[in-house]
């Protein structure tokens, strides 16, 4: 229940300080920083997080570097290497690949961050922490990462002598990319994190959550398979987006269709597989027999209807073959 939460707890407890070594030593593996910010101390995380981020340097003085996986184009990552946590800026102007049209700005991006903090995240979307006029001193970074980070994000990001001052600066607990998972990790592995993936994205949906941006390498996967969206520049309401499709067109129809001419957010859920930029047919298949459900518009539109109606859709927080069935209940 700790290591994975929903959302934050807010317990009240004088020995928080005890609390959080009690849960740490029956979940090591899981940073300190994110004990305190799961019982809702977050401050406190922030400062754990710090403290351990600088212990870490200091142990074997590597700097931080870019984030393993394909560089994104409006956040810069970064992390040390063996690293619990990985560290963002939004670029000034997004990096070629963006597909979205005009950029709404950094504060834009930094809201959405703060809303899914703030929401249920439906144990499918990492939570992140932001500190604002942070100095971390340059040692801590490699050469080529301190000048993309100056030129890149120089509206957010300067250097004050042997400081860099950060405007604001979101950490995330790391994770795997998904697609970096998949290159090497064994065939029921990765079966599995397919598989997984379509329960990350319709927990996210059940949350009003719609990710335009269905790349693969958004997604992350932990040390037990579970999949997690830990990237929200592309982040919408799932109610504002308008569900339609192609399907019902004759083939070799020539005219465009009408919903290329509408305003806001169209999704095709035909397209959702295609989306993720997976080279792999057979893990491709693999999550449409699984969720068959996620190429049709009419459970995309179920889940609008319940969500308008103020009903909250299911979320799966276990794959279906973990669940007791009334036999065995």
């Amino acid at each position: 229940m700790f290591s994975s939460t929903l959302a934050n707890f807010h317990v009240t407890n004088f020995y928080y300080h005890e609390l959080c070594r009690f849960l740490r030593s029956i979940m090591p593996m899981r940073p300190l920083g994110l004990h305190y910010t799961t019982v809702g101390y977050n401050h406190l995380g922030k400062v754990a997080v710090m403290n351990e981020l600088e212990a870490e340097f200091e142990s074997d003085r590597r700097p931080m570097d870019v984030a393993p996986g394909k560089p994104g184009t409006v956040a810069i990552g970064f992390c040390m290497p063996d690293s619990a946590y990985v560290l963002k800026v939004i670029r000034d102007t997004p990096a070629s690949g963006y597909k979205w049209g005009a950029f709404g700005g950094v504060e834009s991006v930094l809201e959405k961050y703060c809303r899914v903090h703030e929401i249920n995240r439906t144990d499918s979307m990492l939570d992140a922490m932001i500190y604002y006029n942070l100095r971390l001193d340059v040692s801590w970074f490699a050469t080529p990462l301190l000048e993309e980070i100056l030129e890149h994000a120089a509206s957010s990001v300067h250097r004050d002598g042997r400081a860099l001052v950060f405007r604001y600066l979101i950490v995330q607990r790391r994770l795997t990319p998904l697609p970096i998972y998949l290159e090497n990790s064994t065939p029921r592995q990765a079966e599995t994190a397919m598989a997984n993936l379509g329960y990350c994205i319709k927990n996210n949906a059940a949350g009003n959550i719609f990710n335009r941006d269905l790349d693969a390498r958004n997604y992350g996967v932990t040390s037990y398979l579970k999949v997690y969206l830990y990237d929200y520049d592309a982040l919408e309401e799932l109610t504002d987006v308008k569900i339609r499709t192609n399907t019902d067109r004759i083939e070799g129809e020539e005219d465009i269709p009408d919903w290329y001419f509408e305003d806001g957010v169209v999704f095709l859920p035909e397209e959702l597989v295609t989306g993720l930029c997976l080279p792999y047919r057979t893990l491709r298949r693999r999550f449409e027999v699984e969720h068959p459900m996620l190429l049709t518009v009419d459970y995309w539109e179920s889940i609008q209807r319940d969500l308008q109606r103020g009903k909250v859709p299911v979320v799966s927080v276990y794959p279906d073959t973990e669940r007791l069935d009334d036999e065995n209940s």
